[in-house]
């Protein structure tokens, strides 16, 4: 089983900086996604595994779900602290957490509304 970290906890590891990877096409980032979140949809994953610590939790989210947990799992079998976030970017944004729009991980934080990001 793949381990899932709840929106809560998932919540709290963000604040404290924690390093969280989109797998979600390019599309679906560019219009909205976590805050600091880096985006490698899933079939590019496999092209940045050097650029992840094997040291520290890698928080993997998706719409979701589905492709996280594939993600996941793939990471855990190459050694990385990976962890799936229960509900993907659609339970963070209905939760009213905020959203990041366009191609940067930190770019300026506008309004997403569920609608938006599916």
């Amino acid at each position: 089983m793949v381990p899932e970290i709840d929106q809560q906890r998932f919540a709290e590891a963000q604040a404290a900086g924690a390093l969280v990877v989109d797998v979600r096409n390019g599309g679906e980032y560019r219009s909205g996604h976590v805050p600091g979140a880096r985006s490698a949809p899933l079939p590019n994953l496999p092209l940045i595994l050097s650029e992840l610590p094997k040291d520290r939790p890698v928080y993997v989210i998706c719409q979701s779900g589905g492709r996280s947990a594939q993600a996941t799992s793939l990471l855990r079998d190459l050694g990385y602290d990976a962890h799936s976030v229960s509900g993907g970017t659609a339970a963070w944004i209905d939760a009213g957490r905020p959203a990041v729009t366009g191609d940067a991980p930190d770019a300026p934080t506008a309004p997403a509304t569920p609608e938006e990001t599916r």
